[in-house]
């Protein structure tokens, strides 16, 4: 399969660092969507008042 042992040591070494970089991207993207929540929260829904 793979000829040289120093290449498998090293995808070996990358595959247990983890998904540092997909973690770290998931979570920015969740801050941005919570805090544009927030914002049309506060600016759309909260001027129009009280639904009766």
């Amino acid at each position: 399969m793979n000829e040289d042992p120093n290449e498998d040591a090293r995808l070996e070494e990358i595959v247990k660092s983890g998904p540092a970089g997909a973690l770290a991207l998931a979570g920015i993207s969740t801050a941005i969507v919570i805090g544009l929540w927030f914002v049309f929260y506060f600016a759309v829904f909260l001027p129009r008042g009280v639904i009766q």
